[in-house]
Order: C-alpha cells, then sequence, then structure tokens
C-alpha cells in the first residue's frame, strides 16, 4: 500500500454496510487518498463540519436520513462537493432523476471498481484540478499564506481553488483587514498564470492624477514631467493577474477606461495613438457595497458586471473564532523572529482573550495586537494584561449555547471543539453547560471529541 500523502484528496464514504466501507477505504488509501468513514447522514454531515471532504461517496439507503436528503443539503449548502451516490436498488429513470438535479455519480451496487475509480477521478479533476495522488496539485501550498482551521474558511477555500483553474473575472469581497490581497496571492498561485506575474494596486491609496499613469503607463511627453517613456501596471501584469484592491474607490472617469480595457484585452497609454494587448486575469476586491454605489451614479453598472462575474465573500474574523489561535501562534513566530525574542506562546488566559475578544479591525488588528505584545513582552510567555492592553478594551464573553440559534446547533458545538482541540471541559465551560448535557449534544450530532484531535493532529 502506498504511504498516505496528508495533503492527497480527502474522500468521504457514508454507507452502513461495514464491508463496503472496508472494501472502499482499502482501494483507496491503496491509491493514496486520505478517506474517512461514516454510517449515517448525521455522521457524514458531522464529518464534513470537521474536516471538508473534496469528494463524498454515499450510499443511498440509510439509517434515518436516505442518501438522497443528505445530497439535497449538501447541494444547498455546499454546491461544489461533488457526490457519487450507490444503490443496490438502482434503475434508469432513478439515475437520470439524480444526475438531473446535480448528482455527480450514481452506480448500482455490485459496482464495478475500475467504473468507480474512474468516476472518482473525474469528480476530482472537475471539482478542482488535479488533486490525485502525485498530481501536480497534490500539496497546499498554493493556500500556504491562508491560516485556518475553521469551516467556513475551508469551504471557501474550495471555492477558491476550484475558479482558480478558470480565467474568470472574481471579486473578493470582505470588510477591511480580513485577508483579501492573501486571498487574490493564493488563487494566482492555484492558477495556469501562477508562473506570471502578480501585481496588486490600491486604487484609494493612490491620487485620481497619479492612479491613470500607473495603471496605463504614458509615452514621453504625454504630460509635464513625463521625460521618458512607462509601462503601466496593466503591462506589467501581462501573462499574469492584476490584483485590483478597493476598486470601489476608482474614479469614474478611469472605470470608463479599464472597462475598455477588458472589452478590448489591449491598453492604450497616455499619450500614445496605439493600443497594446494585453493578457491579464483580473481579481478585485472592495469594503464597500457595490450595488449601493451603482445606484448612487457612484459605479458603473457595465463595469460591475464585468468584475462580479464570480465573487467571494471573506467573513469577519469573529465569525471564524477557531482561527484566532492559529493565527496569534503564526503572527507570533514572525514577530517572534522580528524582534529577536524568544517567546514561547501565549498565558492560557491570555490565549482567551484572544479567542473571545471582539474584532472590528478583523485579522489586521489581530496582528497588530500580537506585535504589540511582542515588543512590550519581557517573558517568554505574553500575559493576559499585555494582550488586554493592546486591545484597549476588555474581552467579550464567549457565546452561550442559548444565544445559537437552534438550526446552528451542530456548526456552534464544531467550532467550540475546534477552538478547544477536542476538550469537553473546556468546550462545555464557553458554552455555560455541565459536561453531562454537553455529551448529550454532541451524541445529537454525532460529534465525538476525538475527530477534533485527530484533526488537529494531522
Amino acid at each position: 500500500m502506498k504511504a498516505l500523502n496528508a495533503n492527497a484528496a480527502h474522500i468521504l464514504i457514508i454507507d452502513d454496510d461495514e464491508d463496503i466501507r472496508r472494501l472502499l477505504t482499502m482501494r483507496l488509501q491503496a491509491r493514496g487518498f486520505r478517506v474517512t468513514q461514516a454510517v449515517s447522514a448525521e455522521q457524514g454531515l458531522a464529518c464534513i463540519a470537521v474536516d471538508t471532504p473534496r469528494l463524498v461517496i454515499s450510499d443511498i439507503r440509510l439509517p434515518g436520513r436516505d442518501g438522497m436528503s443528505l445530497f439535497e443539503e449538501l447541494h444547498h449548502t455546499r454546491p461544489s462537493l461533488p457526490v457519487i451516490l450507490l444503490t443496490a436498488h438502482g434503475t434508469i429513470p432513478d439515475a437520470v432523476a439524480a444526475t438531473s438535479r446535480g448528482v455527480f455519480g450514481y452506480l448500482t451496487k455490485p459496482f464495478d471498481s475500475q467504473t468507480l475509480m474512474a468516476r472518482i477521478d473525474q469528480a476530482l479533476l472537475i471539482s478542482a484540478g488535479d488533486d490525485r495522488p502525485g498530481g501536480e496539485q497534490a500539496d497546499a501550498s498554493w493556500c500556504e499564506g491562508v491560516i485556518h482551521r475553521s469551516t467556513c474558511m475551508a469551504e471557501l477555500l474550495a471555492d477558491a481553488r476550484m475558479l482558480a483553474l478558470s480565467d474568470a473575472s472574481i471579486l473578493i469581497r470582505g470588510e477591511s483587514g480580513t485577508g483579501k490581497e492573501v486571498l487574490a496571492r493564493a488563487i494566482h498561485r492555484a492558477s495556469q498564470r501562477a508562473g506570471g506575474p502578480f501585481i496588486a494596486i490600491n486604487c484609494g491609496a493612490i491620487p485620481e492624477q497619479l492612479l491613470e499613469s500607473e495603471l496605463f503607463g504614458h509615452v514621453r511627453g504625454a504630460f509635464t514631467g513625463a521625460a521618458a517613456a512607462r509601462n503601466g501596471l496593466i503591462q506589467a501584469a501581462n501573462g499574469g493577474t492584476l490584483f485590483l484592491d478597493e476598486i470601489g474607490d476608482m474614479p469614474l472617469s478611469l472605470q470608463v477606461k479599464l472597462l475598455r480595457v477588458l472589452q478590448e484585452r489591449a491598453v492604450r497609454p497616455l499619450g500614445a495613438t496605439r493600443s497594446e494587448a494585453v493578457d491579464i486575469r483580473l481579481l478585485s476586491a472592495t469594503h464597500r457595497d457595490l450595488e449601493a454605489a451603482m445606484a448612487q451614479g457612484q459605479f458603473r453598472e457595465d463595469l460591475y458586471y464585468r468584475l462580479d462575474v464570480v465573487s467571494l465573500t471573506l467573513p469577519r474574523l469573529d465569525a471564524r473564532r477557531e482561527d484566532i489561535p492559529l493565527l496569534a501562534a503564526h503572527f507570533l513566530r514572525q514577530l517572534g523572529a522580528k524582534y529577536g525574542k524568544p517567546i514561547s506562546g501565549f498565558a492560557p488566559d491570555a490565549l482567551e482573550a484572544l479567542a473571545t475578544a471582539g474584532w472590528p479591525g478583523n485579522v489586521r488588528q489581530l496582528f497588530n495586537v500580537v506585535e504589540q505584545c511582542c515588543a512590550l513582552t519581557s517573558t517568554p510567555l505574553i500575559p493576559a494584561s499585555l494582550v488586554q492592553r493592546a486591545l484597549r478594551a476588555p474581552a467579550m464573553d464567549a457565546l452561550s449555547y442559548n444565544e445559537a440559534k437552534q438550526r446552528f446547533e451542530r456548526d456552534y458545538l464544531v467550532r467550540l471543539l475546534k477552538l478547544t482541540q477536542g476538550n469537553v471541559a473546556d468546550a462545555a465551560r464557553i458554552a455555560e453547560r455541565n459536561r453531562t448535557e454537553f455529551y448529550r449534544l454532541l451524541q445529537k450530532y454525532d460529534l465525538a471529541p476525538a475527530m477534533f484531535r485527530a484533526a488537529e493532529e494531522g
């Protein structure tokens, strides 16, 4: 058997037949895939919440909810996640009906092993490039700068990787400080243009009179002071990716010229009489409500639809609290080296203060808080007092379980267990529930603490 590649595609098998699960697991692991098993739809959903797979293989007849019901929920919440259904009672009309509703594959038991493997390869190839063991994109280096363990970020990255394989323009939405440029760079690294340049420009940070020259370039004598011709950033991005941050701040006069570049795939420098062909992939980002800006006449509708072919929305930091300990540790390693201090970590109460604080400035604010703590600490372990000083405000209380809406129970429990790395006592304390009641809640959703400890160790 091949050694398992931790970065190989993760496949979830859902079947109450132990022999089928064992057989499929052996065959998939022999090919180097990473496999998780579940015996019911609910347990499968719990596994997906912990570690989103690249492919789900499910029996149709399951205890409780059936496989088709499971597919319908996944298709609604994770439309890019391919599902292959297996059944011992299949008919041609059943297969047609299932595939017409979005099921990737439908096979009748006993199924041919080679046929199933071929369908698995097709699903992985279509969903996000060649992730078969040994494939060119089998590693996760493309998104190494996006530190996360939260489900919402894992789902966002799965969509980003799939979109990276196309040349479609992507609009990245999100509040200031959520990491829009980091995501844009990751998309570039996962794309066919990874060998080309990545050029980023903040449209709101450059005065209007300079932005036009920066973007489009100019010829000699185009304006006072233009002593020599100069290529613009659009030309510099030729063969690669151009990232326009805060596109909502671009002046209307330049929006017209940018639209022409996107339509004609050519750029005319200031003062030039001829256009030059360019081959770029455009990514843009904004924290503004562009729909409202269009309604107010501040943003061109035709340009908006050129930019927003597909959109991705980065969540606020307080919507992905389970990522805070990871991010804080990552920044601490960077900044400890920068300041030349042997800092080993945060004290437990300091880490809890970070995890439960309000973060209006999102990831950027977290970085600044960690940097201030690094600069001021005189001990290897950063105390809570320094964190509170850097936050300039008392930490807010963690959400209690009663504050979470009923339909988000499972996601709430998953986030708590990720935050505490599967420590039920800590999770129950944060949720303000005794351990017996908390265990009952976990059993309700087939959530085993060991799943989260294994995910962290892996």
